[in-house]
Protein backbone atom coordinates (compact mmCIF):
# COMPACT_ATOMS: atom_id res chain seq x y z
CA UNK A 1 0.00 0.00 0.00
CA UNK A 2 1.06 3.58 -0.54
CA UNK A 3 1.90 6.29 1.90
CA UNK A 4 -0.28 8.96 2.31
CA UNK A 5 1.59 12.56 2.17
CA UNK A 6 2.41 13.55 6.76
CA UNK A 7 -0.10 16.03 7.71
CA UNK A 8 0.10 19.69 7.67
CA UNK A 9 2.61 20.95 10.34
CA UNK A 10 3.40 24.61 9.97
CA UNK A 11 5.27 26.52 12.78
CA UNK A 12 2.20 28.62 14.15
CA UNK A 13 3.77 31.82 16.03
CA UNK A 14 2.24 34.64 17.56
CA UNK A 15 4.50 37.33 16.98
CA UNK A 16 3.91 41.61 18.16
CA UNK A 17 5.10 42.92 15.01
CA UNK A 18 6.92 42.55 11.28
CA UNK A 19 10.05 41.63 13.16
CA UNK A 20 11.88 39.75 10.29
CA UNK A 21 11.59 39.36 6.30
CA UNK A 22 8.47 37.64 4.92
CA UNK A 23 7.43 36.16 1.66
CA UNK A 24 3.24 37.25 1.84
CA UNK A 25 1.82 39.58 4.65
CA UNK A 26 -2.22 38.95 4.80
CA UNK A 27 -4.24 41.89 6.00
CA UNK A 28 -8.21 42.10 6.40
CA UNK A 29 -9.92 45.21 4.80
CA UNK A 30 -13.71 45.78 5.51
CA UNK A 31 -15.55 46.87 3.27
CA UNK A 32 -16.27 50.87 3.16
CA UNK A 33 -12.94 51.51 4.81
CA UNK A 34 -10.82 54.47 3.36
CA UNK A 35 -7.23 53.35 4.51
CA UNK A 36 -5.10 50.01 5.53
CA UNK A 37 -5.95 48.65 9.19
CA UNK A 38 -3.07 50.09 11.75
CA UNK A 39 -0.52 47.38 12.91
CA UNK A 40 2.97 47.47 14.13
CA UNK A 41 6.17 47.14 11.61
CA UNK A 42 4.74 48.52 8.20
CA UNK A 43 6.54 51.00 6.45
CA UNK A 44 5.10 54.41 5.73
CA UNK A 45 5.34 53.17 1.78
CA UNK A 46 4.05 50.23 1.99
CA UNK A 47 0.52 51.91 4.05
CA UNK A 48 0.91 54.26 1.21
CA UNK A 49 0.79 51.41 -1.73
CA UNK A 50 -2.35 50.00 -0.04
CA UNK A 51 -4.27 52.84 0.61
CA UNK A 52 -3.90 54.18 -2.48
CA UNK A 53 -5.43 51.17 -4.45
CA UNK A 54 -8.22 51.54 -1.75
CA UNK A 55 -9.14 54.74 -2.62
CA UNK A 56 -9.08 53.54 -6.41
CA UNK A 57 -11.59 51.22 -5.54
CA UNK A 58 -9.23 48.14 -6.74
CA UNK A 59 -9.48 46.91 -3.03
CA UNK A 60 -13.28 46.85 -2.14
CA UNK A 61 -13.58 45.05 0.87
CA UNK A 62 -15.93 42.59 0.07
CA UNK A 63 -15.81 39.43 2.00
CA UNK A 64 -13.46 37.08 0.43
CA UNK A 65 -12.23 39.14 -2.41
CA UNK A 66 -8.14 38.73 -2.69
CA UNK A 67 -5.74 41.56 -3.88
CA UNK A 68 -2.05 40.91 -4.33
CA UNK A 69 0.31 43.91 -4.12
CA UNK A 70 4.06 43.69 -4.87
CA UNK A 71 5.90 46.41 -2.80
CA UNK A 72 9.38 46.22 -4.09
CA UNK A 73 10.32 46.11 -0.54
CA UNK A 74 13.02 43.35 0.26
CA UNK A 75 11.18 42.53 3.80
CA UNK A 76 7.51 42.88 2.63
CA UNK A 77 7.35 41.96 -1.30
CA UNK A 78 4.45 40.43 -1.34
CA UNK A 79 0.59 42.05 0.62
CA UNK A 80 -2.01 40.58 0.21
CA UNK A 81 -5.10 42.01 1.23
CA UNK A 82 -8.38 39.68 1.76
CA UNK A 83 -11.88 41.78 2.29
CA UNK A 84 -13.82 40.96 5.67
CA UNK A 85 -17.17 42.52 4.51
CA UNK A 86 -18.83 45.27 6.67
CA UNK A 87 -18.13 43.94 9.93
CA UNK A 88 -15.05 41.74 11.25
CA UNK A 89 -17.07 37.92 12.72
CA UNK A 90 -15.55 34.87 13.68
CA UNK A 91 -17.89 32.71 11.29
CA UNK A 92 -15.88 34.43 8.39
CA UNK A 93 -12.51 34.00 10.23
CA UNK A 94 -11.87 30.76 9.82
CA UNK A 95 -12.54 30.45 5.86
CA UNK A 96 -10.67 33.68 5.21
CA UNK A 97 -7.50 32.74 6.68
CA UNK A 98 -7.93 29.37 4.42
CA UNK A 99 -8.61 31.43 1.55
CA UNK A 100 -5.46 33.40 2.36
CA UNK A 101 -3.01 30.60 3.26
CA UNK A 102 -5.07 28.65 -0.35
CA UNK A 103 -3.95 31.48 -2.47
CA UNK A 104 -0.28 31.32 -1.43
CA UNK A 105 0.29 27.08 -2.19
CA UNK A 106 1.95 27.12 -6.01
CA UNK A 107 4.76 27.19 -4.57
CA UNK A 108 7.04 27.13 -1.44
CA UNK A 109 6.90 29.95 0.80
CA UNK A 110 9.26 29.96 4.42
CA UNK A 111 7.38 32.31 6.41
CA UNK A 112 3.92 34.04 5.92
CA UNK A 113 2.24 36.64 8.79
CA UNK A 114 -1.35 37.14 9.01
CA UNK A 115 -2.81 39.99 10.85
CA UNK A 116 -5.58 38.14 12.87
CA UNK A 117 -6.96 41.16 14.55
CA UNK A 118 -7.99 42.70 10.71
CA UNK A 119 -9.68 39.31 9.53
CA UNK A 120 -11.83 38.19 12.87
CA UNK A 121 -11.37 40.61 15.62
CA UNK A 122 -9.11 40.20 18.19
CA UNK A 123 -11.15 37.51 20.42
CA UNK A 124 -11.33 35.04 17.31
CA UNK A 125 -8.11 35.00 16.66
CA UNK A 126 -8.18 31.22 17.55
CA UNK A 127 -10.67 30.89 14.33
CA UNK A 128 -8.16 32.26 11.82
CA UNK A 129 -5.31 29.98 13.13
CA UNK A 130 -7.25 26.87 12.58
CA UNK A 131 -8.37 28.35 8.96
CA UNK A 132 -4.66 28.59 8.14
CA UNK A 133 -3.44 25.66 9.27
CA UNK A 134 -7.04 24.10 7.06
CA UNK A 135 -5.89 26.07 3.92
CA UNK A 136 -2.64 23.91 4.04
CA UNK A 137 -4.34 20.69 4.01
CA UNK A 138 -5.13 19.14 -0.07
CA UNK A 139 -7.17 15.89 -0.88
CA UNK A 140 -3.87 15.00 -2.76
CA UNK A 141 -2.37 12.78 -0.45
CA UNK A 142 -1.14 10.56 -2.67
CA UNK A 143 0.12 13.20 -5.15
CA UNK A 144 3.79 12.35 -4.86
CA UNK A 145 5.12 14.63 -8.21
CA UNK A 146 8.13 16.25 -8.60
CA UNK A 147 7.95 19.40 -8.17
CA UNK A 148 4.97 19.01 -5.86
CA UNK A 149 1.33 20.64 -6.90
CA UNK A 150 1.00 22.03 -3.25
CA UNK A 151 3.38 23.67 -1.06
CA UNK A 152 2.53 24.71 2.75
CA UNK A 153 4.00 27.93 4.20
CA UNK A 154 7.15 26.41 6.52
CA UNK A 155 6.04 29.21 9.48
CA UNK A 156 2.83 31.19 9.84
CA UNK A 157 3.05 33.86 12.44
CA UNK A 158 0.06 35.82 13.69
CA UNK A 159 -0.02 39.45 14.71
CA UNK A 160 -3.12 40.48 17.24
CA UNK A 161 -3.36 37.62 19.07
CA UNK A 162 -1.48 35.62 21.90
CA UNK A 163 0.16 32.11 22.01
CA UNK A 164 -2.54 30.81 24.32
CA UNK A 165 -4.99 31.18 20.95
CA UNK A 166 -2.68 30.48 18.46
CA UNK A 167 -2.36 27.28 20.26
CA UNK A 168 -6.00 26.79 20.69
CA UNK A 169 -6.42 27.35 16.90
CA UNK A 170 -3.71 24.92 16.01
CA UNK A 171 -5.39 21.76 18.07
CA UNK A 172 -9.08 22.73 16.15
CA UNK A 173 -7.42 23.13 13.16
CA UNK A 174 -5.38 20.29 13.13
CA UNK A 175 -8.57 18.30 14.66
CA UNK A 176 -10.22 19.30 11.17
CA UNK A 177 -7.95 17.91 9.08
CA UNK A 178 -7.12 14.76 10.91
CA UNK A 179 -11.13 14.71 9.94
CA UNK A 180 -10.20 15.50 6.67
CA UNK A 181 -7.30 12.76 6.45
CA UNK A 182 -9.58 9.77 7.60
CA UNK A 183 -12.11 10.48 5.22
CA UNK A 184 -10.06 10.72 2.17
CA UNK A 185 -8.25 7.88 2.82
CA UNK A 186 -9.00 5.20 0.44
CA UNK A 187 -11.31 2.23 1.47
CA UNK A 188 -8.56 -0.29 0.76
CA UNK A 189 -6.18 1.58 3.46
CA UNK A 190 -8.96 2.85 5.91
CA UNK A 191 -11.07 -0.49 7.10
CA UNK A 192 -12.85 -0.85 10.26
CA UNK A 193 -9.97 -2.22 11.83
CA UNK A 194 -7.01 0.37 10.52
CA UNK A 195 -9.57 3.06 11.17
CA UNK A 196 -9.83 1.85 15.14
CA UNK A 197 -5.88 1.25 15.14
CA UNK A 198 -5.68 5.10 14.34
CA UNK A 199 -7.83 5.88 16.31
CA UNK A 200 -6.32 4.08 19.34
CA UNK A 201 -3.11 5.42 18.20
CA UNK A 202 -3.68 9.23 18.17
CA UNK A 203 -5.80 8.61 21.46
CA UNK A 204 -3.32 7.07 23.35
CA UNK A 205 -0.87 9.97 22.20
CA UNK A 206 -3.25 12.70 23.69
CA UNK A 207 -4.48 10.78 27.02
CA UNK A 208 -7.83 9.56 26.01
CA UNK A 209 -8.62 5.93 27.26
CA UNK A 210 -9.18 3.84 24.05
CA UNK A 211 -11.64 0.37 24.12
CA UNK A 212 -11.92 -1.43 20.69
CA UNK A 213 -14.75 -4.13 20.62
CA UNK A 214 -13.64 -6.54 18.13
CA UNK A 215 -16.16 -8.87 15.95
CA UNK A 216 -15.99 -11.65 19.15
CA UNK A 217 -16.86 -8.89 21.46
CA UNK A 218 -19.48 -7.30 19.33
CA UNK A 219 -20.86 -10.97 19.78
CA UNK A 220 -20.78 -11.31 22.78
CA UNK A 221 -22.91 -7.74 23.95
CA UNK A 222 -25.54 -8.37 21.33
CA UNK A 223 -24.11 -6.19 18.45
CA UNK A 224 -26.03 -7.92 16.18
CA UNK A 225 -26.75 -4.92 13.59
CA UNK A 226 -23.55 -3.84 13.24
CA UNK A 227 -22.72 -7.44 12.40
CA UNK A 228 -24.87 -7.61 10.04
CA UNK A 229 -24.25 -4.95 7.63
CA UNK A 230 -20.62 -6.10 8.03
CA UNK A 231 -21.28 -9.61 7.30
CA UNK A 232 -20.76 -9.44 3.43
CA UNK A 233 -16.71 -7.89 4.02
CA UNK A 234 -14.24 -9.96 4.88
CA UNK A 235 -13.24 -6.64 6.95
CA UNK A 236 -14.97 -7.48 10.39
CA UNK A 237 -16.08 -4.44 12.07
CA UNK A 238 -15.43 -2.64 14.94
CA UNK A 239 -16.71 -0.37 17.36
CA UNK A 240 -14.35 2.41 19.02
CA UNK A 241 -15.03 4.04 22.36
CA UNK A 242 -12.62 6.97 23.62
CA UNK A 243 -13.28 8.21 26.75
CA UNK A 244 -12.11 11.74 28.03
CA UNK A 245 -12.43 11.97 31.80
CA UNK A 246 -12.25 16.10 32.11
CA UNK A 247 -14.94 17.03 34.76
CA UNK A 248 -13.44 17.62 38.49
CA UNK A 249 -16.42 15.62 39.75
CA UNK A 250 -15.72 11.99 37.98
CA UNK A 251 -19.48 10.85 38.34
CA UNK A 252 -20.62 13.69 35.93
CA UNK A 253 -22.86 12.41 33.88
CA UNK A 254 -21.01 12.40 30.45
CA UNK A 255 -21.08 14.00 26.94
CA UNK A 256 -22.00 11.68 23.93
CA UNK A 257 -20.64 11.57 20.54
CA UNK A 258 -21.59 8.60 18.23
CA UNK A 259 -20.40 8.52 14.74
CA UNK A 260 -21.75 6.36 11.51
CA UNK A 261 -18.46 4.70 10.76
CA UNK A 262 -19.04 2.62 7.17
CA UNK A 263 -15.90 2.74 6.01
CA UNK A 264 -17.23 1.81 2.48
CA UNK A 265 -20.41 1.83 1.73
CA UNK A 266 -21.23 -0.67 -1.91
CA UNK A 267 -25.24 -0.64 -1.10
CA UNK A 268 -24.63 -4.43 0.02
CA UNK A 269 -27.46 -6.25 -2.40
CA UNK A 270 -29.24 -3.11 -2.88
CA UNK A 271 -26.28 -2.31 -5.03
CA UNK A 272 -25.59 1.46 -5.96
CA UNK A 273 -24.45 2.19 -9.74
CA UNK A 274 -20.66 3.16 -10.30
CA UNK A 275 -21.30 7.20 -10.23
CA UNK A 276 -22.81 6.16 -6.65
CA UNK A 277 -20.39 4.01 -5.36
CA UNK A 278 -17.41 6.24 -6.82
CA UNK A 279 -16.96 8.23 -3.42
CA UNK A 280 -18.52 5.89 -0.44
CA UNK A 281 -15.08 6.14 1.28
CA UNK A 282 -16.70 8.95 2.96
CA UNK A 283 -19.44 7.18 4.47
CA UNK A 284 -17.33 7.21 7.58
CA UNK A 285 -17.28 10.92 8.27
CA UNK A 286 -19.66 10.95 11.24
CA UNK A 287 -17.14 8.36 13.06
CA UNK A 288 -13.75 10.45 11.45
CA UNK A 289 -15.65 13.64 13.20
CA UNK A 290 -16.07 12.08 16.33
CA UNK A 291 -12.67 10.22 16.35
CA UNK A 292 -11.19 13.89 15.63
CA UNK A 293 -13.22 15.95 17.91
CA UNK A 294 -12.36 13.58 20.95
CA UNK A 295 -8.64 14.36 19.97
CA UNK A 296 -9.04 17.81 20.60
CA UNK A 297 -10.65 17.78 23.54
CA UNK A 298 -8.14 16.20 25.40
CA UNK A 299 -5.74 18.66 23.80
CA UNK A 300 -7.79 21.44 25.03
CA UNK A 301 -8.46 19.88 28.47
CA UNK A 302 -11.86 21.21 28.45
CA UNK A 303 -13.57 20.07 31.68
CA UNK A 304 -16.20 18.02 30.83
CA UNK A 305 -16.53 13.64 30.57
CA UNK A 306 -16.47 13.17 26.89
CA UNK A 307 -16.99 9.49 25.13
CA UNK A 308 -17.13 8.91 22.03
CA UNK A 309 -18.91 6.00 19.81
CA UNK A 310 -17.46 5.28 16.81
CA UNK A 311 -19.86 2.00 15.22
CA UNK A 312 -17.45 0.75 11.93
CA UNK A 313 -18.55 -1.45 9.19
CA UNK A 314 -17.89 -1.95 5.40
CA UNK A 315 -21.02 -2.23 3.50
CA UNK A 316 -20.11 -4.86 0.73
CA UNK A 317 -21.40 -7.96 -1.78
CA UNK A 318 -20.78 -11.49 -1.04
CA UNK A 319 -23.15 -14.79 -0.07
CA UNK A 320 -22.90 -13.87 3.53
CA UNK A 321 -24.06 -10.33 2.70
CA UNK A 322 -27.41 -9.44 4.75
CA UNK A 323 -30.12 -9.81 2.61
CA UNK A 324 -33.27 -7.55 1.71
CA UNK A 325 -36.27 -9.52 3.82
CA UNK A 326 -34.07 -10.25 6.98
CA UNK A 327 -35.37 -9.22 10.37
CA UNK A 328 -32.14 -8.41 12.34
CA UNK A 329 -32.61 -8.59 16.31
CA UNK A 330 -30.53 -5.53 17.80
CA UNK A 331 -28.97 -4.88 21.09
CA UNK A 332 -30.97 -3.13 22.39
CA UNK A 333 -33.89 -6.15 21.38
CA UNK A 334 -35.67 -4.16 19.01
CA UNK A 335 -35.85 -5.93 15.40
CA UNK A 336 -35.71 -4.07 11.87
CA UNK A 337 -36.71 -5.57 8.44
CA UNK A 338 -34.20 -4.94 5.65
CA UNK A 339 -36.25 -3.53 2.75
CA UNK A 340 -33.02 -1.65 1.47
CA UNK A 341 -29.41 -2.96 2.04
CA UNK A 342 -28.10 0.54 1.10
CA UNK A 343 -30.11 1.95 4.34
CA UNK A 344 -27.33 0.51 6.57
CA UNK A 345 -25.77 3.54 8.44
CA UNK A 346 -29.06 3.90 10.65
CA UNK A 347 -28.75 -0.40 11.16
CA UNK A 348 -24.82 0.38 12.23
CA UNK A 349 -25.97 3.34 14.55
CA UNK A 350 -28.84 1.48 16.53
CA UNK A 351 -26.18 -0.46 17.93
CA UNK A 352 -24.12 2.23 18.73
CA UNK A 353 -26.35 4.35 19.91
CA UNK A 354 -27.55 1.75 22.45
CA UNK A 355 -23.66 0.98 23.46
CA UNK A 356 -23.98 4.65 24.08
CA UNK A 357 -27.18 5.92 25.84
CA UNK A 358 -25.44 2.54 28.73
CA UNK A 359 -23.45 5.20 29.72
CA UNK A 360 -26.25 7.60 30.87
CA UNK A 361 -25.03 10.49 29.14
CA UNK A 362 -26.60 14.20 29.84
CA UNK A 363 -26.95 15.15 26.12
CA UNK A 364 -25.62 13.01 22.98
CA UNK A 365 -25.01 13.66 19.35
CA UNK A 366 -25.18 11.45 16.77
CA UNK A 367 -23.42 12.36 13.23
CA UNK A 368 -23.87 10.61 9.84
CA UNK A 369 -23.70 10.19 6.29
CA UNK A 370 -27.11 9.34 6.72
CA UNK A 371 -29.57 10.40 3.41
CA UNK A 372 -29.61 11.53 -0.23
CA UNK A 373 -32.99 12.79 1.31
CA UNK A 374 -31.37 15.48 3.42
CA UNK A 375 -29.78 16.68 0.36
CA UNK A 376 -32.62 17.20 -1.23
CA UNK A 377 -34.09 18.87 1.29
CA UNK A 378 -31.50 21.37 2.33
CA UNK A 379 -28.69 21.10 -0.35
CA UNK A 380 -24.84 20.00 -0.32
CA UNK A 381 -23.83 22.69 2.23
CA UNK A 382 -26.30 22.98 4.85
CA UNK A 383 -26.89 20.08 7.81
CA UNK A 384 -29.84 18.39 8.87
CA UNK A 385 -30.41 18.42 12.54
CA UNK A 386 -33.48 16.18 14.35
CA UNK A 387 -34.13 15.79 17.97
CA UNK A 388 -36.49 14.63 20.66
CA UNK A 389 -35.13 17.97 22.21
CA UNK A 390 -35.47 21.34 20.71
CA UNK A 391 -33.45 23.19 23.58
CA UNK A 392 -30.61 20.99 22.86
CA UNK A 393 -31.39 20.98 18.86
CA UNK A 394 -30.82 25.00 19.40
CA UNK A 395 -27.60 24.73 21.24
CA UNK A 396 -26.02 22.50 18.49
CA UNK A 397 -27.75 25.14 15.69
CA UNK A 398 -26.29 28.30 17.80
CA UNK A 399 -22.92 27.05 17.96
CA UNK A 400 -23.17 26.03 14.07
CA UNK A 401 -24.22 29.46 13.59
CA UNK A 402 -21.14 30.96 15.48
CA UNK A 403 -18.81 28.70 13.41
CA UNK A 404 -19.90 29.46 9.89
CA UNK A 405 -21.07 25.87 9.73
CA UNK A 406 -25.12 26.12 8.39
CA UNK A 407 -27.81 23.62 10.20
CA UNK A 408 -31.69 23.63 10.06
CA UNK A 409 -33.55 21.89 12.48
CA UNK A 410 -35.80 19.14 10.51
CA UNK A 411 -39.40 18.28 12.43
CA UNK A 412 -39.99 14.84 14.22
CA UNK A 413 -43.74 14.72 14.21
CA UNK A 414 -45.03 11.96 15.68
CA UNK A 415 -46.95 11.09 12.50
CA UNK A 416 -43.56 9.89 11.05
CA UNK A 417 -42.81 7.16 13.35
CA UNK A 418 -46.14 5.23 11.10
CA UNK A 419 -44.04 5.22 7.98
CA UNK A 420 -41.05 3.10 9.74
CA UNK A 421 -43.25 0.49 11.19
CA UNK A 422 -43.07 -2.96 10.00
CA UNK A 423 -45.90 -5.65 9.12
CA UNK A 424 -43.05 -8.43 10.12
CA UNK A 425 -40.74 -6.64 12.48
CA UNK A 426 -40.83 -3.77 15.26
CA UNK A 427 -39.96 -1.42 12.57
CA UNK A 428 -38.11 -1.48 8.85
CA UNK A 429 -35.16 0.15 7.88
CA UNK A 430 -36.68 2.68 5.01
CA UNK A 431 -40.10 4.78 4.92
CA UNK A 432 -42.44 5.58 2.47
CA UNK A 433 -40.07 5.43 -0.39
CA UNK A 434 -38.27 9.62 -1.08
CA UNK A 435 -40.47 11.43 0.79
CA UNK A 436 -39.57 12.45 3.95
CA UNK A 437 -36.82 10.12 4.03
CA UNK A 438 -34.35 12.35 5.76
CA UNK A 439 -36.82 12.14 8.56
CA UNK A 440 -37.76 8.99 8.76
CA UNK A 441 -34.08 7.89 8.93
CA UNK A 442 -33.79 9.80 11.68
CA UNK A 443 -37.23 8.35 13.63
CA UNK A 444 -35.31 5.06 13.07
CA UNK A 445 -32.42 6.11 15.23
CA UNK A 446 -34.79 7.97 18.06
CA UNK A 447 -36.30 4.26 19.18
CA UNK A 448 -32.60 3.45 20.05
CA UNK A 449 -32.43 6.90 22.20
CA UNK A 450 -34.99 6.40 25.28
CA UNK A 451 -35.14 9.18 27.24
CA UNK A 452 -31.62 10.76 26.15
CA UNK A 453 -31.72 14.07 25.12
CA UNK A 454 -30.66 13.75 21.53
CA UNK A 455 -29.85 15.63 18.46
CA UNK A 456 -29.12 13.85 14.96
CA UNK A 457 -26.79 15.40 12.68
CA UNK A 458 -27.06 14.43 9.04
CA UNK A 459 -23.86 15.68 7.12
CA UNK A 460 -24.80 13.69 4.04
CA UNK A 461 -24.20 17.20 1.96
CA UNK A 462 -21.65 19.13 3.96
CA UNK A 463 -18.98 15.89 4.61
CA UNK A 464 -17.73 15.46 1.12
CA UNK A 465 -17.34 18.07 -1.89
CA UNK A 466 -17.82 17.48 -5.38
CA UNK A 467 -15.71 20.99 -6.27
CA UNK A 468 -13.17 23.20 -4.59
CA UNK A 469 -13.97 26.60 -3.28
CA UNK A 470 -11.60 29.11 -2.20
CA UNK A 471 -11.28 28.25 1.64
CA UNK A 472 -10.79 24.33 0.73
CA UNK A 473 -9.98 22.42 -1.47
CA UNK A 474 -12.58 19.66 -3.06
CA UNK A 475 -12.90 16.00 -1.15
CA UNK A 476 -13.73 15.73 2.67
CA UNK A 477 -14.40 19.20 4.77
CA UNK A 478 -14.23 18.37 8.39
CA UNK A 479 -17.93 19.59 8.54
CA UNK A 480 -19.20 20.17 12.17
CA UNK A 481 -15.64 19.35 13.66
CA UNK A 482 -15.24 23.31 14.82
CA UNK A 483 -19.20 22.86 15.86
CA UNK A 484 -18.89 20.54 17.86
CA UNK A 485 -16.46 21.43 20.30
CA UNK A 486 -17.79 25.13 20.17
CA UNK A 487 -20.88 23.38 21.54
CA UNK A 488 -18.83 20.77 24.29
CA UNK A 489 -17.17 24.13 25.68
CA UNK A 490 -20.65 26.19 26.10
CA UNK A 491 -22.50 23.37 28.06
Amino acid sequence: MPNSLPLPTPKLNAVSDLDSRCDCLVVGVASGTDAMPEMPGISAMQRKLIDDWIRRGEISGKCGEVFMVTTGDADVPLIMTIGTGAKQQRSDGFDLAATAIRKLTKRQRQRVVIDAASLAGSDNADAVVAGALAGCETQGIYQQGDPPQFYAPTQIDFLGTGQQQVTTGKIIGDAVNRCRRLVNEPAGILYPESFAARAQKFGNEVGLEVEVWDEHRLESEGCRAILAVGQGSARRPRLVILRHNGAADPNEAPIALVGKGVTFDSGGLSLKPSEGMVDMKCDMAGAATVASVMRAVAQLKIPRNVIGFCGLAENMVSGSSYKLGDVVETRQGTTIEILNTDAEGRVVLADTLDVAVGHQPQAMVDLATLTGACMVALGREVTGLMSNRDDLCGEVRAAADAEGEPAWQLPMFSLYDEKIKSKVADIKNVGEGRWGGAITAAKLLEQFVGDTPWVHMDIAGPAFADSPLPHRDAGATGAMVRTLLRWIQSR
